[in-house]
């Protein structure tokens, strides 16, 4: 009876195993192996794209008549995927290899000879219409007999085509005829292509449908005078435009070609919806320099009829503790320009100076034609502050400045190629603006050059200068430092200066010359490594002052805003040398 139930037993387990193979989820994939000979680039690109043999492989449903099925579709799939190349005598040879085992690798091979391409034996173009005169229609069709027919390259010559119909008004543009005729026996291929202009229309005034901003302040935002011609770019533009400003949620544009008058000037309504007003951050970060660090910012994206907005942040962290606010005026173009009022408290307190500092300013800033950002204004500035045991003292009084700036980048998150570039004037006089003289000039410059797919050059430079009789003169926030995350590594926040004489402590000097040079390279996904050595120094013509250097190693990895980077540095000419770990993030520039 054991012996029975046994042998029962047996069988009913053997059958459960068989059906559990045939179960989609415990199957194993069946294992292929696509081989593809004859092509190159793009061609071959485009045949595995579209080969459902090579997109199916290794997907657990495949089965051996699901594979020769694909297998049988397999050539013809091929000349599909290169007629676009204006191949279409394709030869292929195929077979297809079964495993010697089970479990083995069934293995489709592909031999194919693509042939010559077909060749254009005539084009048919023609532009009718009250704009075929317009100059901007290429006199011939951009491909020429005898060109091989690639068809990605004749959709570019139809859409260079309509594009130039879309950007000088021709809205009723109707492409009459746009075919490519292919004779197989002849083996040439013709291409009929017929473009009716219709007439030439052009924009009219702009219609603003909102509750929200004064007229003539939105009529500053268009880019186009009435009576230009119609061109859809300049309507996408103005739309953008005014979505920068963020005083809309939604922003709709609509053509109203049907009221067109004898004129042709289509009428333009602009329908906008009010955005939140009130806009708060809070957010929190650490960086080697300050330490951990809290930020709250508030925003009020518009107050009154004119565009105006404020801004207000708290910065909180153990080297510095800042307030501002900035309550910005549109002028000349508001996507652009405005004037600018701030009020700003800092309380600071690192290792070489502490203090606090009132700044009132004004100013004016603008985008000039060149892309720079110039900044013309005057603060009002009372500092109390102190460097070092021995060096105390005020500054209190006006001070006119003036900078550029200037920021070039493919992406100024995590950028490839760019620079960044500032450089700045301010100064005030004794007796006239405030209780002391002084002129300070400074020279900002960052530059990112790709080498290769994954390889970066960064260079930095840092360069200032201060005309004063001392430097007990220059107020402590004025005064040149050196160290830190972004200036020396190696050393800490403002540790680099000149010395007191006496004392030994840093009290910062009248001159800053720093540099650095850096390689960084991608080693696998966000991740990346980097070399670099920095130079410089902070200097005074009182004091004597040496220069430092460092070099190290770091470690990379982007996120969406911005890189994180940890870097080991060696001080290379402190004494005792020694190591110091920074750790920064944030955007490339």
């Amino acid at each position: 009876m054991a012996s029975w139930l046994s042998s029962v037993a047996i069988r009913r387990l053997s059958r459960l195993a068989s059906l559990l193979v045939l179960l989609p989820g415990v199957a194993s994939a069946l294992s292929l192996d696509v081989k593809i000979h004859g092509l190159e680039g793009r061609q071959e690109s485009n045949v595995r794209a579209l080969l459902g043999l090579y997109q199916e492989r290794g997907e657990a449903q495949m089965s051996v008549p699901r594979l020769r099925v694909l297998y049988r579709r397999a050539p013809e799939q091929i000349r599909e995927a290169l007629a676009p190349f204006g191949l279409y005598r394709v030869e292929v040879e195929s077979t297809l290899t079964e495993p010697r085992t089970d479990g083995g690798t069934w293995v489709a091979t592909f031999t194919i000879d693509p042939g010559d391409p077909v060749k254009i034996a005539r084009i048919d173009y023609r532009i009718t219409g009250p704009g075929a005169e317009n100059p901007r229609f290429p006199e011939h069709f951009p491909m020429q007999v005898g060109d091989a027919l690639i068809h990605a390259d004749y959709e570019r010559a139809k859409s260079s085509i309509l594009n130039v119909a879309s950007e000088e008004g021709y809205i009723e543009a109707e492409l009459q005829r746009h075919r490519v005729l292919i004779d197989p026996v002849a083996y040439e291929a013709i291409i009929d292509f017929q473009l009716a202009t219709g007439e030439q229309f052009y924009l009219g005034e702009v219609q603003f449908e909102q509750d929200l901003l004064a007229e003539d302040f939105l009529e500053k935002f268009v880019n186009f005078e009435p009576g230009v011609i119609y061109n859809p770019e300049l309507l996408l533009e103005l739309q953008g435009r005014l979505i920068g400003t963020e005083y809309f949620d939604t922003i709709e544009v609509q053509p109203l070609e049907d009221q067109a008058g004898p004129d042709r000037e289509v009428p333009i309504r602009l329908i906008a919806t009010r955005n939140k007003a009130n806009v708060y951050r809070i957010g929190a970060g650490f960086a080697t320099d300050v330490g951990p660090r809290f930020n709250l910012d508030y925003r009020r994206r518009y107050i009154g009829q004119r565009g105006h907005n404020l801004r207000a942040e708290l910065q909180i962290s153990q080297v510095e503790q800042s307030a501002r606010a900035d309550y910005r005026i549109p002028i000349r173009n508001p996507v652009q320009d405005f004037l600018l009022i701030r009020a700003e408290f800092q309380a600071f307190d690192s290792e070489s100076r502490e203090g606090d500092l009132l700044k009132l300013s004004v100013a004016q800033s603008v985008l000039t034609a060149g892309g720079w950002r110039r900044v013309i204004g005057i603060d009002y500035r009372y500092e109390d502050f102190s460097v070092a045991s021995t060096d105390s003292g005020t500054f209190n009084g006006l001070v006119p400045h003036v900078s550029w700036s200037k920021v070039e980048a493919d992406d100024p998150i995590n950028t490839r190629d760019g620079y960044r570039i500032n450089y700045a004037l301010q100064g005030t006089a004794e007796n006239l603006l405030s209780t002391h003289h002084w002129l300070s000039g400074q020279l900002n410059y960052k530059l990112i050059k790709s080498l290769s797919d994954n390889l970066r050059f960064i260079g930095r430079s840092e360069l200032g200068a201060t005309w004063a009789n001392r430097i007990e003169d220059v107020p402590a926030s004025q005064r040149f430092f050196a160290g830190g995350d972004t200036s020396l590594r190696g050393w800490g926040f403002d540790a680099l200066g000149p010395d007191h004489p006496v004392t030994g402590q840093t009290i910062g000097g009248r001159y800053l010359a720093v540099g650095s040079l850096e390689l960084e390279h991608r080693i696998a996904g966000p991740w990346g490594g980097a070399i670099f050595t920095d130079f410089g120094n902070a200097f005074d013509p009182d004091i004597d002052q040496e220069w430092q250097q460092s070099v190290g190693l770091g470690v990379r990895y982007s996120t969406p805003i911005g890189p994180v980077r940890v870097d080991l540095a060696y001080a290379l000419t402190k004494d005792p040398a020694g190591f110091r770990l920074h750790f920064t993030l944030g955007p490339d520039l």
